[in-house]
């Protein structure tokens, strides 16, 4: 049986490359916003705006001047929302999608777990994985930046983190 799962890359300014893999068997409609996201070229640019070590890393909303970049709202794909066929775990190296206490607000903010995070299971639409070794790795560097507040922002790295390239792998 041919893998339908889609490898996606971020080439990640001064830090490296983040491979990974999107889930569509589990969150289709998520996957398939991200890929449009991806092949539009929207994430080319963003930082990852909010970093906690031991947590998450998060990105997809915001560019080095803090100014906002948003697309249009999806639906929640988790088990509280009523998808319990997306069973995917928040360990470490997930992709879920970020999103405001309203279930159905994902929209282009993700997040990439840097340590497993079991109280988010079935609360966000996990749908994909970092692949490698080497791809966690720089999950790590970007987790240990040094941060601190930018207006109402919290944990927000002091130097930005960008995204030069994201896309879909050939």
């Amino acid at each position: 049986m041919e893998n339908k799962n889609t490898k996606i890359v971020f080439e990640i300014e001064g830090y490296g490359t983040i491979n990974a893999e999107l889930y569509p068997d589990k969150a289709p409609v998520t996957v398939e916003n991200f890929k449009t996201l991806l092949s539009r070229g929207f994430f080319d640019g963003l930082i990852f705006h909010r970093v906690i070590e031991g947590f998450m890393i998060q990105g997809g909303g915001f560019d080095a001047e803090m100014e906002h970049h948003d697309a249009p709202s999806i639906i929640g794909e988790f088990a509280m929302n009523g998808h319990p066929e997306n069973d995917l775990k928040h360990t470490r190296g997930t992709l879920s999608m970020a999103r405001t206490n309203m279930p159905n607000s994902a929209s282009s903010q993700f997040f990439i777990m840097h340590k497993d995070s079991p109280h988010l299971d079935g609360a966000y639409a996990a749908f994909g994985r970092v692949t490698d070794e080497e791809s966690l790795a720089v999950v790590d560097k970007i987790a240990s930046v040094p941060t601190g507040r930018y207006g109402y922002f919290a944990d927000v790295p002091r130097e930005p983190v960008v995204i030069k390239r994201a896309y879909i792998a050939e």
